[in-house]
């Protein structure tokens, strides 16, 4: 039997990924976890520290795990405020899954990465899965070693260790957190409340995305992937769409009357700045079959949608 563990259950990915993983797997066959005491009334969520390889050793003997997907992590824009705390999470904890997933024989690790491996070395378009990786933040550069990692415990160990690049998600569900690439996330919400919104990147700052219903099954379908097929463990590049904020804003003022937007970058432009404009998803399509359903439009029309519904905004308000 499957025993699915979710560590980093609470963040944005994890939100949702939890309740995908269970309505595909069956609601018994996933825990997920967080450092959290407690996650409200959900059934199925332990407490757990990943920097802790004691608790880890517990969890997975107590719930007879099989597979883990391993989400917690500090991000971008956390990291550059608290560098230590991104290194003894992000490098140590993913340390411990892999040491705890190699001594209790787990079947396959997902651990997904991010397009913050990359830096200004890096080239700017339509960047290869094997590429140069120098990045300029402690988050990028603790991810690098995860990938390294990952690359190390699948041929020294032979552990099924497996990995996709993220670029930015848009998501509905989880509420902005002011990461680097969270502005497309929260030009939504000001949009319908304000109408205004002040963007902390350059309006030219192009960056990858994909939206979270793609990002979720890219994620489902590397885990399910035959192994004998995945010619890469460090990270294969995902992407749907690149956009400016300058044309997301463009896209969400052709349905929301009278927005306006203004531009004020703060530090978190040096950090997208390192980063590449687009990224090639080739390996993946071609290795393990990895698409997207939804364009720029589409994702728009749906965030659109559902956030409006979540704030109880009324049709007035759109075009």
């Amino acid at each position: 039997m499957v025993m699915i563990l979710v560590t980093g259950s609470s963040g944005q990915i994890g939100t949702e990924l939890v309740p995908y993983l269970r309505e595909k797997y069956g609601k018994d066959s996933v825990i997920s976890s967080d450092i959290m005491e407690t996650k409200g009334t959900e059934t199925g969520y332990i407490r757990l520290d990943v920097t802790d390889r004691d608790s880890l050793d517990r969890a997975i003997e107590k719930y007879k795990v099989t597979d883990i997907f391993h989400l917690a992590g500090i991000l971008s824009a956390k990291g550059e405020k608290d560098p230590d705390l991104a290194y003894r999470v992000n490098l140590n904890g993913t340390y411990n899954v892999l040491e705890a997933a190699r001594h209790h024989s787990i079947d396959r690790v997902i651990i997904p990465s991010t397009i913050g491996v990359f830096g200004p070395e890096t080239p700017k378009r339509d960047v290869p899965s094997i590429t140069v990786l120098r990045p300029r933040t402690m988050y990028g550069v603790t991810k690098v070693a995860a990938e390294l990692l990952a690359q190390y415990y699948y041929e020294k160990f032979g552990l099924d260790v497996r990995s996709l690049r993220y670029p930015g998600i848009i998501s509905y569900m989880a509420e902005p957190t002011a990461g680097t690439t969270d502005y497309a996330v929260e030009i939504f919400y000001y949009a319908l409340r304000m109408k205004k919104y002040t963007c902390y990147l350059q309006r030219n700052r192009r960056l990858p995305m994909m939206y979270m219903p793609d990002a979720l099954r890219a994620l489902t379908d590397l885990y399910e992937a035959n192994s004998e097929r995945l010619k890469i463990r460090n990270g294969y590049n995902v992407q749907a769409y690149s956009f400016t904020p300058e044309e997301i804003y463009m896209k969400i003022a052709e349905r929301i009357n009278g927005f306006q937007i203004e531009y004020k970058p703060d530090y978190r432009d040096g950090i997208a700045a390192t980063w590449p404009e687009s990224i090639d998803s080739s390996d993946a399509v071609r290795e393990w079959g990895y698409r997207f359903d939804y364009d720029l439009d589409r994702t728009v029309d749906d965030m659109i949608e559902h956030i409006s519904e979540k704030l109880g905004v009324s049709g007035k308000h759109l075009a």
